[in-house]
């Protein structure tokens, strides 16, 4: 971690636990027997261009990698010449990095494309991830928008700012999946907007105001509409479902009631990666390469 205030300190004394022996450090150099480290778990940015070069640096000491970069977990259409130049590298140095998460990395692509498996034909794919985010951490709330008005809403969103960092990559992975040369994909952002106050124990969402984020991405493969992901994110909303309905031969429709709790959900599948992606050939690998199952106890 790059913050200096924790440089050294024991990571026991972060977590609020007993001494753990793990200390802080600023850069990897500064860690003494790398070549006893068996994964790094990369969880700092949701930008493939930022995140790359972190990624080449841990690779130069031979070190596997699961990351949470939103961006790196199917990079191919996006941004093919950095993925390329990493999938070389980590071929080189015999290991393989791989990006998941609960979303994207599982409920928006992973989930669905394998649900498709009992299909013997395919021709639309919509997912829906509800989420009421008043039970998530403040800085998801926060980072979805809740609490300010729509003016601010609508600055943040023109600055990039105020976004669910992913939907294009799941509709790029489903589509892969399923053999589709996607021709154009679109992603809008509206604001879920309050029309009574709603009062939280950390925040006051005035009426008007934004509860935070709807988002809602298309993609289609010769001219017609195939995949249609649409996240919304707010506080106080009272709905929280994960919802996969694909058109085909069978139909199929499947429903989580009370959704997926992104945060332990996240952990999780990361911490249920490691094994797979220690046992993986070398490579960048997405989702498609794994299969991931509970290993923690």
């Amino acid at each position: 971690d790059i913050n200096p205030d924790i440089e050294s300190k024991d990571l026991g004394e972060l977590t609020g636990s007993t001494s753990s022996g793990t200390k802080i450090h600023s850069t990897i150099e500064s860690i003494k027997n790398l070549d006893e480290v068996d994964i790094a778990v990369l969880t700092t940015s949701s930008s493939m261009e930022q995140i790359a070069p972190q990624v080449e640096n841990i690779l130069k000491w031979g070190i596997p990698i699961v990351s949470t970069c939103e961006e790196l977990t199917f990079p191919y259409k996006s941004n093919p010449e950095l993925a390329n130049k990493l999938d070389k590298l980590a071929i080189e140095k015999n290991v393989a990095v791989v990006s998941t998460g609960v979303n994207p990395g599982f409920l928006m692509d992973t989930l669905p494309a394998m649900l498709t498996g009992v299909c013997k034909e395919v021709s639309y794919v919509h997912v829906n991830r509800f989420q009421d985010a008043i039970t998530r951490r403040i800085p998801f709330q926060k980072k979805i928008g809740a609490g300010i008005s729509l003016e601010e809403f609508e600055s943040r969103k023109l600055a990039g700012t105020l976004r669910h960092v992913g939907l294009t990559e799941s509709m790029q992975f489903i589509a892969d999946c399923l053999g589709w040369d996607i021709d154009h994909t679109e992603d809008v952002i509206s604001p879920v907007v309050a029309s009574q106050a709603i009062e939280t124990e950390v925040m006051q969402i005035p009426k008007g105001f934004a509860m935070g984020v709807r988002q809602v991405g298309t993609a289609s493969y010769k001219g017609e509409e195939k995949i249609k992901l649409v996240f919304e994110a707010a506080v106080g909303t009272g709905t929280s479902y994960d919802e996969i309905k694909i058109s085909g031969k069978p139909d199929i429709h499947s429903k989580i009631d009370g959704g997926v709790h992104g945060d332990i959900a996240t952990c999780s599948i990361v911490l249920n990666a490691i094994p797979n992606v220690l046992k993986s050939s070398p490579g960048l690998k997405t989702m498609k390469d794994l299969s991931i199952v509970s290993y923690v106890q």
